[in-house]
């Protein structure tokens, strides 16, 4: 073998083992996911995206009123993040609550891949999975069968192709922006991808100035395409100002968990990440330029701003400065990673690659059937009052339903129209969340006692630890059903 043949062996058997250890945490990532499946049915609002998706398999077409509630029924309405629900309820046609689980478990196992992946361009392959785990551990609490999940891929690919362009000072691909419209169509944050070329674009411009007129052109060209390639969707401009209508202030943003401010009590874990991360970058005196460090500062304002945004911080700033990381700390990168021997078991792992490969394929396949069968995952208690349900059709319960906010989705789920539910980000509004919330508050009787005359209320289901029952057993309201997790009352007639 001469030298060159022995460089392109090497070449590939380098590649091949990069692929081998971030398939290996993605396997990781998944069977540590598997082993607590249940923990992504926790959120309330995962009945009612399944629903959305099924509905629309069942009728091809796209709303443009609110058919599930009895409070807002006919106010405009669209389901913006239509994709994502679709995926979810074909996953749940197949395999139920099962099937929804697995499709959230395989796209956080393809972020851990792609973050592994993407860092070991730069970083050597043992510190790039563990920044990737490290980084998707701490990003667990927003793991939930929802569509946002979906979209974590794409963000990972779209930052990193992006600053990878404007570091090699060369025209972003024309392809990516398919990325957008898929965005677009599963999530509504598909927003922020405009925010990100835009922080590259102006990497690219410190780093060139204006001697590169042709290439500023194409960023240019490829800055105003996005937004415009976004509007691929049913519902076009519409779904642009949905976004918009959130981001700009929402009666329900405060009162909301996932939108509230980063409290440390309840996220200990990612404030000492924050502060571990920010005393590296000063100790370390990493130098990243300007517009990087506002990048920085960007995500984790925002991160601050609404927890739910913690995916921003945590996934996305180590791409964008692993490369700087690796330049300034040359015993951490890549480069140093290729220039040691490799071993007997990375050789043997090379020359095996399709095999291994094959073989891992067919035995996550046959994992996945087994546990599937052998299993069954269900929402919380907590968000699907079984037994209350159970309790309210065989009691033939009728009437407008006045309910808690976690107990929306599901009623949504089982053909009921709700009084409030997770849709707040374009119903519920004009005050009606706000006064909601303020009839659980000392001296809100009076306020609920009147809404349940305004919306002739047949019957509440209310979770336990609602703070309006004192309120129903003041005014006379009989309790009909008691749980663990649900109460229902009805009028004392």
């Amino acid at each position: 073998m001469n030298d060159a043949q022995a460089c392109v062996e090497a070449a590939t058997y380098n590649e091949r083992n990069r692929l081998i250890f971030c398939l290996l945490a993605a396997w990781a990532m998944a069977a540590a996911l598997a082993a607590q499946a249940g923990s992504t049915l926790q959120d309330p609002d995962s009945w009612w995206q399944v629903k959305v998706g099924l509905d629309f398999l069942a009728n091809r077409t796209f709303p443009t009123v609110d058919p599930y509630s009895h409070t807002f029924a006919g106010q405009p309405w669209i389901i913006k993040e239509w994709l994502g629900q679709v995926l979810l309820a074909l996953a749940y046609r197949a395999a139920g609550w099962n099937g929804v689980v697995t499709l959230i478990i395989a796209s956080i196992s393809l972020t851990v891949f792609l973050m592994g992946w993407f860092l070991s361009a730069w970083l050597k392959p043992i510190l790039a999975i563990t920044l990737a785990f490290a980084a998707v551990f701490l990003i667990n609490p927003i793991f939930t069968a929802r569509p946002h999940v979906l979209t974590f891929p794409i963000i990972i690919i779209w930052t990193a192709v992006l600053f990878g362009a404007a570091r090699e000072e060369r025209a972003p691909p024309w392809w990516s922006l398919v990325l957008v419209v898929l965005w677009a169509n599963l999530h509504a944050t598909f927003t922020l991808s405009f925010v990100i070329v835009g922080f590259a674009g102006l990497d690219l411009l410190v780093r060139t100035g204006l001697s590169k007129p042709a290439l500023l052109a194409k960023w240019i060209a490829f800055g105003v395409l996005c937004p415009l390639v976004s509007l691929i969707h049913p519902y076009g401009v519409q779904a642009i100002l949905a976004t918009l209508a959130v981001a700009y202030g929402n009666e329900a943003v405060s009162l909301i968990m996932e939108w509230k401010p980063f409290s440390q009590p309840d996220s200990p874990v990612q404030e000492v990440a924050i502060l571990l991360a920010l005393f590296g970058l000063l100790v370390s005196r990493l130098r990243i330029g300007w517009v990087k460090a506002l990048f920085v500062v960007f995500t984790l304002h925002v991160y601050l701003a609404h927890v739910r945004f913690m995916y921003l911080f945590f996934l996305l700033v180590p791409l964008v400065i692993a490369a700087e990381v690796a330049q300034q700390y040359p015993s951490l990168s890549t480069t140093a990673w290729l220039a040691e021997k490799r071993d007997g078991l990375e050789k043997f792992l090379a020359r095996r690659f399709y095999a291994i490969c094959g073989a891992a394929a067919v035995l996550t396949i046959g994992v996945v059937a087994v546990l599937g069968n052998a299993y069954q995952v269900a929402p919380s208690p907590k968000t699907s009052a079984s037994g209350a349900l159970a309790f309210a059709e065989s009691h033939h319960l009728s009437g407008n339903v006045l309910n808690s906010y976690n107990f929306g989705g599901t009623l949504i789920f089982h053909g009921i129209k709700t009084y409030i539910d997770g849709r707040t980000d374009q119903l519920f509004l004009g005050g009606f969340t706000k006064t909601d919330d303020e009839t659980g508050h000392s001296g809100g009787k009076p306020l609920l006692e009147a809404r349940l005359k305004k919306y002739e209320i047949g019957w509440a289901l209310l979770s336990t630890g609602d703070s309006r029952i004192p309120f129903f057993d003041q005014l006379g309201w009989k309790r009909a059903y008691a749980d663990d997790y649900a109460v229902i009352y009805l009028p004392d007639t």
